[in-house]
């Protein structure tokens, strides 16, 4: 009697089962360019937009700048003059009228080093008690009826505190004026910087856009 093998084949679920009823979702390479290419149009628009408020923050803070500096009439002084006070820093401006954030960074150097001989360093700020206790000693003198010459050395003394001060008050508020403009020019010369990245990101983003036309175009053609 012969002997029958039977050989039965085996069926193996797969892991990943899909579930029965489930819809899938599947996207075409076209649909991909197409939103690919959406978005990269959106951000060269958006770049564009951006260099063009960026550059427009350029041209307007150097144009303020330039033209408040300007009406000042502020001019350096002369090569001579500059090398007797020990700015040989400052020779490059000798003459020049000031007009840019960079000028004005350098006549606000020279201003300080004016302060700093004024009160032996010391500030506006500094001097406010010195002087209050000056005017008190005046006042006090004259209430108790001391000799003239005392009282007029008391107020001479006074009187140079208060002339210390006002210079350091002007000297200071002029500097600080300068420094802003510099500040302001160095924002608009880094405006300026963005700007022109801004529009070389724009330029390569529609080089993209571009050649994303064309792949799906192509893509299309050979489908």
């Amino acid at each position: 009697m012969s002997t029958a093998t039977i050989e039965h084949t085996r069926y193996t679920e797969p892991v990943d089962e899909v579930v029965a009823g489930t819809p899938v979702v599947a996207l075409s390479r076209r649909t991909i360019d197409s939103v690919l290419i959406g978005f990269g149009a959106v951000a060269t628009a958006a770049f564009v937009v951006a260099g063009g408020l960026l550059m427009w923050g350029h041209n307007f803070s150097s144009d303020y700048v330039g033209d408040e500096l300007s009406s000042q009439n502020i001019s350096f002084p002369s090569a001579a003059d500059l090398t007797e006070e020990g700015r040989t820093d400052l020779l490059q401006y000798a003459n020049q009228q000031l007009d840019t954030g960079t000028e004005a960074e350098a006549y606000a150097s020279f201003i300080d080093g004016h302060l700093v001989g004024i009160a032996d360093g010391a500030t506006y700020a500094d001097l406010g008690a010195p002087e209050s206790a000056a005017k008190a000693e005046v006042a006090a003198a004259v209430d108790a009826g001391r000799p003239q010459a005392e009282i007029d050395t008391l107020q001479a003394d006074a009187d140079a505190i208060s002339g210390q001060r006002n210079s350091l008050f002007k000297g200071e508020t002029l500097r600080g004026l300068l420094l802003s403009a510099y500040a302001w020019s160095t924002v608009g010369t880094i405006a300026g910087i963005a700007a022109i990245g801004a529009f070389v990101a724009a330029g390569l983003m529609a080089i993209l856009v571009a050649l994303g036309i064309v792949h799906q175009r192509r893509t299309h053609t050979t489908a």
